[in-house]
């Protein structure tokens, strides 16, 4: 017995030093990342779908912290300030934890967090090559999605990389926007009005996504996704008023700043594709990027008349789709270029009819990279629009400046 009793006053021991050997090589747990960055420019024009304004303004200043919790953990911070119509705008971006490898391969994120669908949504603006995200982006995700919710990841055993996840979110930013039942108000005839607020669903968003790359070769890589978001929030609603005319009581909003989706559906597909090449490897001094990506989403308007039954639109008519393809090649290590066009077709209920929309964007930037930290971008924006309120016809000139302070992770593939 006392052979058994020595090997366990050993291990105890043994386990606190592996475990303060965990603590004093992770320097987070103790030290965790602090970083900010700054978003700044000057624009000649006003973007169309929520884009940057005319004029001096201020992009997202992004304030984040981040570290390993202990050895199981890891936790995220993410705070955003913007400027618009001279208000300053603070949001809680990103707020979550992680589970840093539970095993068999999978991990589970719970908080408030950027959904991994699309090959875009889940990267923070400050890392894109173009002063905004695409027209798809800003109509149907409101610029980047992100929402308070819970994700299951698994990444399989292959050669090739291929994960796959679930995700379940309050879904409040993917919402239609509410309608006010109005059932023949008390007006000259004595009938009286009803007023309905539309009753939401709490878990509002469901996502399932895939993604599969690999190498080719030692200088390029590549990566293909397929993702599903199901919306139990996102078909709008028309009643048939006692005239036989559909009513809307609220009308998409397209101006200001926000993060909500200004189009939205009962489904949203998303396609999308990735190709890297560098010399033998290595980013440092020159590489290609090619990326594209399409979004089709459907079901998007139903109309109700006063007993509830949903009589379906015209299904010819009854989606939003847009797509972008876009080029950027560093060819010194201090200089970079891109080229990224996108359509989105959108419709709108005016009267009986849906009326179909087109927005058509044109995008040439060069940038100035002094470090990893800091690049200074100048772009050229070509933008049409077709039957878009408001929406005007024009070429843009943009000059940004993105600087990093602090410790950033690194950014995703």
């Amino acid at each position: 017995m006392s052979v058994l009793k020595t090997p366990l006053s050993l291990v105890s021991v043994g386990c606190a030093m592996v475990s303060a050997s965990v603590f004093s090589q992770d320097s987070s747990l103790t030290n965790p990342n602090i970083s900010a960055v700054l978003d700044g420019y000057y624009q000649s024009g006003d973007r169309g779908l929520e884009g940057r304004g005319e004029g001096f303004g201020l992009g997202e200043t992004e304030l984040a912290i981040s570290a390993n919790i202990d050895d199981m953990f890891y936790g995220k911070m993410t705070a955003i300030l913007a400027v618009h119509d001279s208000d300053t705008e603070v949001e809680l971006e990103e707020a979550f934890i992680q589970t840093m490898g539970i095993g068999a391969g999978f991990d589970i994120r719970a908080g408030r967090f950027l959904s991994d669908v699309g090959y875009l949504n889940n990267q923070h603006p400050h890392t894109d090559a173009f002063v905004d995200r695409p027209g798809a982006y800003r109509a149907f995700m409101g610029g980047h999605y992100f929402d308070d919710g819970v994700r299951l990841t698994y990444v399989a055993p292959t050669e090739l990389f291929w994960t796959m996840g679930l995700e379940a979110f309050k879904g409040n930013k993917m919402r239609a926007a509410e309608v006010a039942e109005e059932h023949d108000e008390h007006d000259e005839h004595g009938i009286e009005e009803e007023h309905v607020e539309r009753d939401y669903k709490t878990i509002g968003v469901y996502s399932a996504f895939t993604k599969l790359g690999g190498d080719i070769g030692a200088s390029s890589s590549w990566q293909l996704g397929l993702s599903y978001l199901r919306n139990e929030n996102g078909m709008g609603f028309i009643e048939e008023e006692h005239d036989d005319e559909p009513h809307i009581a609220e009308e998409h909003d397209h101006s200001g700043h926000n993060h909500n989706a200004a189009y939205s559906g009962e489904n949203t597909y998303i396609a999308d594709f990735v190709y890297k090449w560098a010399p033998n490897g290595n980013y440092k001094y020159q590489h290609l990027t090619l990326s594209g990506e399409y979004f089709r989403v459907t079901d998007i308007f139903s109309f109700e008349e006063h007993d509830h039954d949903i009589l379906s639109t015209e299904k010819s008519d009854d989606y939003h789709q847009g797509w972008y393809v876009s080029g950027v090649y560093q060819f010194t290590p201090h200089w970079s270029a891109g080229l990224r066009y996108g359509e989105v077709d959108t419709h709108e209920v005016h009267g009986e009819h849906l009326d179909a929309q087109k927005l058509k964007e044109t995008e040439l930037s060069l940038a100035w990279h002094h470090s990893h930290f800091s690049t200074v971008r100048l772009q050229y924006t070509n933008q049409k629009g077709t039957n878009f309120d408001g929406f005007e016809d024009d070429n843009i000139i943009t000059l940004q400046y993105v600087m990093a302070l602090g410790a950033h992770g690194a950014h995703q593939f």
